[in-house]
């Protein structure tokens, strides 16, 4: 009967042994899984910025800079106000004279659309 206990006692101790073999293989495998994660996301990360640094090299290559097309919107916009008030110190005598002949000179007419009778 002893031998029996005993080699009970030497089963449950086996069995013992192999859950915690089996929890410890589980907890590396969750280490490595969650190192591989890190991993992967740090990479995904590099690739990330790279993929970033790529595109603002080619936006500024082959569309400028916003600072340059707001620059170039500006100075377009100032030239095209000087253009107009040079044209309107060239024609505005000539507009003032026309204006006041049209109001000056009246001709009491009848409508087109008034009856003829």
């Amino acid at each position: 009967m002893a031998s029996q206990s005993q080699g009970v006692q030497q089963l449950l101790a086996a069995e013992k042994k192999a859950a915690e073999r089996v929890a410890e293989a589980r907890k590396r495998k969750a280490r490595r899984l969650k190192q591989a994660k890190d991993e992967a996301q740090s990479e995904i990360e590099k690739f990330r910025q790279e993929r970033e640094r790529q595109f603002k090299e080619y936006e500024a290559k082959h569309l400028g800079s916003q600072d340059d097309a707001a620059l170039k919107i500006k100075n377009e916009t100032h030239e095209k106000i000087a253009a107009m008030n040079k044209q309107v110190g060239v024609h505005k005598d000539q507009v003032i004279e026309r204006i006041l002949q049209l109001v000056n000179d009246i001709r009491p007419e009848m409508h087109i659309n008034a009856k003829k009778e």
